[in-house]
């Protein structure tokens, strides 16, 4: 089993290198092949395998060379369909005018097409901007703030106290929430926390629980003129 997962994280990490050269989201590369694309994020942070059948197709879709895939050698591509040319993308994160707490549908938006870029060159390794609803995080973020989050792909290194957003799969009830992350007496769980001492009490969810991870780097306070 041990060998098999080992497989599996790099099958899942050669997956991430294709779609990356190849500049594109997880939506713009898996979902041509498959509806549920957002389970490919996983797969490619290697803690959830990928079935042989889908592995095969995605390969096909893409003509990748599979003894690439399987074992990292050779060439990425079969000989002959190597992508001629790779458009160069316009500079700046997306921006996705999304509540994420408003069910399972709202994560699939941050693979969506984007409202718009916002090119600000602190923020331009984050993954994406989306906006704050309510207030269980006040004062650290306020209903109207915009976030700036980067997708994290090792849930084992996790900056402890910081905020982050925190997309979780149905045995944690499908969450979707900004939350301080702490550590738990017990490595496999994760304690949840509002900033706002308003909301009392923490949650606790296991740690395999975690479809996407993502470490909220900054934000911008919009005027309300």
């Amino acid at each position: 089993y041990t060998a098999y997962m080992k497989d599996q994280e790099t099958i899942g990490a050669r997956l991430k290198e294709v779609r990356k050269y190849l500049r594109r989201t997880l939506a713009e590369f898996y979902g041509p092949i498959t509806p549920h694309f957002h389970n490919l994020s996983p797969v490619e942070n290697g803690s959830r395998p990928i079935g042989r059948r889908l592995l095969k197709e995605i390969a096909g879709h893409y003509s990748l060379n599979e003894e690439w895939l399987q074992t990292g050698e050779g060439e990425m591509f079969l000989p002959g369909s190597h992508p001629a040319s790779i458009p160069e993308k316009p500079s700046g994160v997306p921006y996705f005018n999304v509540d994420l707490s408003a069910g399972e549908g709202a994560f699939s938006v941050l693979h969506d097409q984007p409202e718009f870029l916002v090119d600000y060159k602190p923020f331009n390794d984050c993954t994406a901007y989306i906006p704050v609803y309510g207030d269980s995080m006040y004062p650290r973020f306020a209903g109207g703030d915009i976030i700036a989050v980067k997708e994290i792909t090792n849930f084992d290194v996790i900056q402890w106290g910081e905020a982050y957003l925190v997309i979780a799969d149905h045995s944690a009830n499908h969450l979707r929430s900004i939350k301080l992350l702490f550590q738990h007496d017990d490595p496999g769980k994760l304690i949840l926390r509002s900033s706002n001492p308003n909301y009392r009490g923490d949650t606790v969810i296991l740690k395999s629980a975690l479809v996407s991870l993502y470490l909220i780097k900054g934000k911008i306070t919009r005027s309300l003129i």
